[in-house]
């Protein structure tokens, strides 16, 4: 059975940072691309960002050169750095398979706010 567990997120002010962490189960984690996915109140869940097996990025616009998605093979964990965090990156952020229609985690709630 495939799990994610998500974690590290909080509340932070505007500009500040956090990582996250996903650790997956169930799964030869190496050999699948993986992407973190959010969901803000009232809004549909949307792609953030993905990494392949061999480590090459993609990010969602509004991301681009404040998030930095990675991954740690040996610890079947995918990270995601946020830096210069904004109101509007509040949401709970949830890890999966990319392309896969796992079923998702619990997440983790990451809240920006003054």
């Amino acid at each position: 059975q495939v799990q994610f567990a998500e974690s590290g997120g909080g509340l932070v002010q505007p500009g500040g940072s956090l990582r996250l962490s996903c650790t997956a189960s169930g799964i030869i984690f190496i050999i699948y691309p993986m992407a973190w996915f959010r969901q803000a109140p009232g809004k549909q869940r949307e792609l953030v960002a993905s990494i392949t097996s061999g480590g090459s990025t993609n990010y969602v616009d509004s991301v681009k050169g404040r998030f930095t998605i990675s991954r740690d093979n040996a610890k079947n964990t995918v990270l995601l750095q946020m830096n210069n965090l904004k109101p509007e990156d509040t949401a709970v952020y949830y890890c999966s398979r990319y392309g896969k229609d796992d079923d998702w985690g619990q997440g983790t709630q990451v809240t920006v706010s003054s």
